[in-house]
């Protein structure tokens, strides 16, 4: 049986349709605990496009998608559950060059990507704000 959506799924959803907030989807994310895949003693995560992505999952059903591509036999991967928020207010940042969120990149037309750009992650590590760095020691 197929579990139900978590309230970040329904959001993103929502916004694919083009019927939902952007805002109330960004407040979605940074309430929701994801799953995040450890790997190599670090969270899993992949470039792409000049931006490093940490990937998170909104539920162990889509942890598995991601788990049946990416690992010998489909075996389960480690993971830690991690508030949104935690991950673009403090992970981004720390990451020391442009990095944002991608949510269930494993599910056909539920992915979602929170770019580093202002109103996602933290002004000083946004792309867009032309402060990238500014922050950093």
């Amino acid at each position: 049986m197929e579990q139900p959506r978590t309230a970040l799924a329904e959001r993103i959803a929502e916004r694919r349709r083009a019927d939902g907030d952007l805002r109330a989807l960004v407040g979605e994310m940074r309430r929701s605990v994801l799953l995040v895949p450890v790997a190599g003693g670090g969270l899993w995560s992949v470039r792409a496009g000049g931006v490093r992505w940490v990937c998170g999952f909104t539920d162990e059903t889509a942890l598995a998608r991601f788990a049946r591509h990416h690992t010998p036999g489909g075996q389960p991967v480690d993971h830690a559950a991690l508030l949104g928020a935690r991950i673009v207010d403090e992970i981004v940042p720390a990451l020391g060059e442009p990095a944002g969120l991608a949510v269930d990149i494993a599910t056909e037309d539920g992915a979602m990507f929170f770019p580093p750009v202002a109103g996602i992650v933290p002004d000083a590590v946004a792309v867009d704000t032309g402060r990238v760095g500014e922050g950093r020691a």
